[in-house]
């Protein structure tokens, strides 16, 4: 079996619906930070790039470029109250069971069984992708969502992405 060309494929998807060629952004390391402390003392926070929104709220356009929305959830809020608007993945399952794309239960099961500490006051849902400002990201939109993950004294964050 031959390996799959992600980047070719997915340069060539983007470019059928009208989009620039993509630059791809290419790290030569990445930074590892050990935890200060065991994780069943942590306060976990999550990230989902899969569309997700809160049903309250406008859903997220599935066809926009440089969309740097990030939508702040409270811990609390029950899986149910979220829908999913994404053309770029197939989320019939995650339709089914959120927690496919955005693990919000389970992460509280983590959190009742002792595995982390305890979970976030927010978890945050947003960077879609067909991001082609990547400056904005890696200057404004990621800082401010660290800001915010500092001041709610998050240990540990997930990164889901769709």
């Amino acid at each position: 079996m031959e390996p799959i060309a992600y980047v070719p494929r997915l340069s060539d998807y983007y470019r059928s619906k009208g989009f620039p060629p993509y630059r791809w952004t290419i790290h030569q390391s990445a930074p590892l930070t050990r935890l200060r402390q065991p994780l069943d003392r942590c306060r976990v926070a999550m990230l989902t790039s899969g569309g997700v929104f809160h049903q309250d709220a406008a859903p997220f356009d599935p066809l926009a470029r440089n969309d740097l929305r990030v939508d702040r959830v409270d811990r609390g809020t029950p899986a149910t109250c979220f829908a999913i608007n994404d053309a770029y993945y197939d989320h019939g399952d995650a339709d089914r069971d959120l927690n496919c794309i955005f693990p919000i239960e389970r992460l509280r099961e983590l959190a009742a069984e002792g595995v982390i500490g305890e979970v976030a006051p927010h978890h945050y849902s947003g960077f879609m992708g067909r991001i082609y400002v990547r400056t904005a990201v890696v200057n404004e939109a990621a800082p401010a969502l660290a800001r915010q993950l500092r001041d709610e004294r998050v240990d540990a964050f997930v990164l889901v992405p769709a």
